[in-house]
């Protein structure tokens, strides 16, 4: 006889590990993660404080899931990204940026709070190890046009991912140095800063 399911979760097809993720992900995304307690999942997810310790070793390896839940529901909002071989490489470049920045901009509130507890950041590092991030994508994408000649046979595809990274890191430092108001919060990256990465990511800055 299978284990009777817990009455929080009847009805539901979701185990209850699914369901204390589910509950963290929407506390953290409503809130963030500072201050975020035990106590406060485990009474939200309508279960006692200990039936986490249960699913998971500590309340970090809990939010670590959560936060890496919550970046997937926020990919999945932004749409697909472009296929190597697939229309002009600099707006497929174009692509990439404006999804990483709305990417980094979305998690910002929720990630904020993690930078300062060292233990919940490495968990959320080995809470997924796809490799399936937006980073390793635009790696893949540009190694993949590279392979198919698009790019220069001898570029440097992975400093050129860090650049554009870079671009979405700033973003979030930006925020965390003057806080998140709209004046240091633009709701994008602007066409001419987009279009002038771009160009130095495929042309560089020496002379010809």
């Amino acid at each position: 006889m299978s284990p009777r399911k817990a009455a929080v979760l009847r009805g539901d097809d979701r185990s209850l590990r699914e369901h204390l993720i589910a509950t963290a992900e929407r506390m953290l995304a409503e809130h963030g993660t500072a201050g975020l307690t035990v106590r406060a999942i485990a009474r939200e997810a309508g279960v006692a404080d200990g039936v986490l310790y249960n699913h998971f070793a500590d309340k970090e390896e809990l939010l670590a899931h959560a936060l890496r839940a919550h970046v997937r529901a926020v990919e999945r909002e932004l749409g697909t990204l472009p296929e190597p071989g697939s229309g002009d490489l600099a707006a497929n470049l174009r692509a990439y940026i404006r999804y990483g920045t709305a990417l980094h901009r979305a998690i910002f509130p929720a990630l904020a709070g993690a930078l300062a507890s060292p233990g919940l950041l490495a968990s959320f590092t080995r809470a997924d190890g796809s490799g399936d991030d937006w980073r390793d994508r635009l790696v893949h994408y540009l190694r993949a046009e590279r392979d198919l000649g698009r790019l220069a046979p001898d570029a440097r595809v992975e400093a050129a991912a860090e650049m554009i990274v870079g671009v979405c890191h700033e973003t979030v430092l930006t925020l965390l140095i003057h806080g998140a108001s709209r004046e240091h919060h633009p709701e994008q990256v602007s066409a001419q800063r987009t279009d002038d990465l771009v160009t130095a990511v495929l042309n560089g800055i020496a002379p010809r």
